[in-house]
């Protein structure tokens, strides 16, 4: 369990990483996948920002209180982007993959709940 609560901290750091540097450098990666800059932009790169801030924390030190909400968060907005964005932009896709392995941590995490001291993974 451990090393998948890792797995997901780690596809959230690496993934975020260029994203959230790419976002505040306003690259144009960026803007071919989520639009020009805008204040709403500047809201979500402030969101990943949060997302990646926690990730790293989190990969220190894995704390199971705080994984399972982190990555809740993500399978829900991961998963409920196609019926906004559509199902073929490649943020979807990788949102959809990314949720997939939260999912099955999230899900380790359930079965094993009654293993676990709340306060490390």
């Amino acid at each position: 369990m451990k090393n998948l609560i890792r797995a997901s901290l780690i596809v959230n750091i690496v993934v975020l990483v260029p994203i959230v540097f790419g976002m505040f450098a306003e690259s144009s990666f960026i803007d071919r996948a989520w639009g020009v800059s805008t204040e709403s932009r500047g809201i979500l790169a402030s969101i990943y920002f949060a997302l990646l801030v926690l990730s790293l924390i989190l990969i220190v030190r894995p704390v199971v209180v705080f994984v399972v909400p982190l990555l809740a968060i993500q399978v829900i907005y991961k998963l409920t982007t196609p019926f906004v964005v559509g199902l073929l932009h490649p943020v979807v896709l990788s949102n959809i993959a990314i949720a997939v392995l939260h999912c099955i941590t999230l899900w380790v995490i359930y079965t094993h709940r009654h293993e676990l001291d709340i306060r490390e993974a």
